[in-house]
């Protein structure tokens, strides 16, 4: 393990990956790479999130500086958002997480069974 001398911001790491690893960033980001620009009530709709929830993330990811939001004062309004440029550049990490996750989902329900199984006894 790195001390603070050899790695100053090593302990902020945490910070980052509990952002960038949340459930629902991970699917707002997979959700803009895959279809760009889109409002707030397509995204809800997509990822089957509750309103509160969808807000709180797109608010932190977009703190973050993972994601735009752009407001157009129309009637109704009309609100938008998409990954900014360090967005873009975690897509290939979400998608490869993502992949992962798919590849082993035989595995992983397998495993539970089996855990399952065994707690029972």
């Amino acid at each position: 393990m790195l001390d603070s001398q050899q790695c100053p911001d090593c302990k902020r790491i945490n910070e980052v990956l509990s952002r960038v690893g949340d459930r629902w960033s991970v699917l707002v980001i997979i959700s803009l790479a895959q279809y760009g620009t889109l409002r707030f009530n397509e995204l809800k709709r997509n990822l089957g999130i509750s309103q509160r929830m969808l807000s709180l993330t797109l608010k932190e990811l977009e703190r973050d500086g993972l994601v735009n939001r752009t407001y157009h004062p129309t009637i109704p309004p009309k609100v938008e958002y998409n990954l900014t440029p360090m967005g873009q550049s975690f897509r290939e990490p979400v998608r490869a997480l993502g992949h992962w996750a798919l590849d082993n989902l035989a595995t992983i329900d397998a495993a539970r069974s089996i855990y399952d199984a065994a707690a029972k006894e």
